[in-house]
């Protein structure tokens, strides 16, 4: 995995700094980089008119301190506001507040209407508790201000780890972060609060991230770029895989679905329909077609194992059928990628869905079908969900939405951040769904993707499809529209 796209939590940043610390870096040296790269950000983007600089009680607004004494004195006009006691301040922090020079003003005094940008440097990713009192008035007037805010690490008030708010949350329009992002940068609704995030490099090494071995990354090409099926000059058909779709009586979701796996790759791609699905036509003349009206043709369509992928769930229908070819599915032990119907099927029961996976999965529901699969686990954040959900299941999760995390159960997670918002139109997860298994289906002369890097690809290319196709897009867009970012990709 790319030590580049990694994400650290508020724990294993700590340990980053901590790790830094032992090998040499002075503290005060970090949070002297720290709050120059503050400060270059501001002088940047915001290089006129009075600045206000917010400090906390702890290192972030030890941060603070250091922006505010860069800022002066490049000639800007500073105002610097406490929340609590100077004298209170330690270590660090305390340092750098000695070596500021101007006027310390109470928060209650701060003037956030009279900036023309405002620093953010009052709490730090780890609150551990709601904004309340002083704190979260300050926060709610800096909002309602309007003025473009540039935040140390994150917001104020939201979490590292999940991207929640902590009772309130300064809205930013910029954020500067150190050595590498948190979850709490990506996942919404943090990614909306940090606005335009600056990952600046602070003297750690980035040596220390083999000691922690972090478990998540940003999901990028550079996680499974290696990976990622290349026909070959001397290949065929055969050699790319063949992915078998359950369709249902109304088929244009598995035809969408077929079409995506052969668009990502896939050498073959056969339909299983009832005959009336059969009679409606559509989709690429390039989709097999074989009639299958109930679990008998089912089990016979499955019998053939060069199908190596089978694709269940869109248009299928929540009956006791779809349950069963699910079941008989996952007893062959090959590539199973299982959406809508196929999941929600299995809500009253989810136990049985569980244990007759045994092989390779991909399960890619929304946050409804995810609540019935997994009902406990419906609160809390995205990423402690999917992961829970994954070493429950025993498959890779992909949990859909615009920032859609990507888990396996061994721990890994990826969080995805290039969907576009024009992908929230119908038929799209059909397509998701398709580009899972066309990346998992290549066999004979070359290996399919392994399941978690398939489900990041799909995933990743799924938004960079949106994004090809832009706005107005529909479902039908998209089978097309990846061709582009694959073509990038193979360079």
């Amino acid at each position: 995995m790319s030590d580049h796209a990694a994400l650290l939590t508020v724990a294993e940043m700590a340990e980053a700094d901590r790790r830094a610390i032992a090998g040499g870096v002075a503290g005060l040296d970090l949070m002297e980089a720290a709050g120059a790269a503050v400060a270059r950000v501001v002088q940047r983007f915001h290089p006129q008119g009075p600045v206000l600089v917010l400090c906390g009680p702890g290192n972030n607004g030890g941060d603070g301190f250091v922006a505010a004494r860069l800022l002066a004195g490049a000639g800007r006009a500073v105002s610097l506001a406490l929340l609590g006691d100077r004298a209170a301040l330690k270590g660090d922090a305390a340092a750098m507040a000695a070596r500021w020079t101007g006027a310390v003003l109470p928060a209650d005094m701060a003037k956030p209407a009279a900036a023309a940008v405002i620093v953010d440097a009052l709490f730090g990713a780890g609150l551990g508790k709601p904004l309340a009192g002083a704190a979260k008035m300050l926060v709610d007037a800096v909002n309602a201000t309007g003025r473009p805010v540039v935040a140390v690490d994150l917001p104020s008030g939201i979490h590292g780890d999940d991207g929640q708010p902590r009772g309130a949350a300064i809205r930013a329009e910029r954020s500067v972060t150190f050595f590498r992002p948190k979850p709490g940068h990506l996942l919404l609704p943090g990614r909306l609060h940090c606005g335009a995030l600056h990952v600046a490099d602070i003297g750690i090494p980035d040596a220390v991230l083999a000691g922690i071995a972090p478990r998540q990354w940003q999901n990028d090409p550079a996680l499974w770029r290696r990976r990622l099926p290349h026909p070959q000059a001397d290949g065929h058909k055969y050699a790319r895989g063949h992915v078998l779709v359950r369709g249902g009586a109304l088929a244009g979701a598995a035809r969408l679905a077929g079409h995506a796996a052969l668009r990502i790759g896939a050498g073959l791609v056969t339909l299983a329909q009832p005959a009336e699905a059969l009679r409606q036509g559509g989709g690429p003349d390039a989709l097999m077609r074989q009639a299958c009206a109930g679990i008998p043709d089912w089990r016979r369509a499955i019998a053939d194992p060069r199908r190596n992928v089978l694709l269940l769930g869109p248009g299928n229908g929540a009956g006791r059928a779809t349950r069963q070819a699910v079941l008989d599915a996952l007893t062959t032990r090959r590539g199973v990628v299982l959406d809508a119907d196929a999941l929600t099927v299995f809500a009253d029961h989810p136990a049985a869905l569980f244990a007759a996976v045994k092989g390779p999965a991909i399960l890619t529901p929304h946050d409804g079908e995810f609540a019935r699969l997994f009902p406990d686990l419906a609160a809390g954040g995205k990423l402690q969900r999917a992961r829970a959900a994954a070493a429950r299941s025993r498959a890779v999760v992909v949990l859909k939405g615009a920032d859609t995390v990507i888990a396996a159960p061994d721990g890994r997670a990826a969080i995805n951040t290039n969907a576009p918002a024009d992908l929230a139109t119908a038929g799209t997860g059909d397509v998701l769904a398709g580009f899972c298994a066309g990346l998992l289906a290549p066999g004979g002369q070359a290996e399919g993707m392994p399941a978690f890097e398939a489900a990041c690809a799909a995933v990743w290319l799924h938004g960079a499809a949106g994004q090809a196709a832009g706005p107005g897009l529909i479902a039908d867009d998209l089978p097309g529209a990846v061709r582009k970012p694959l073509a990038e990709l193979r360079g």
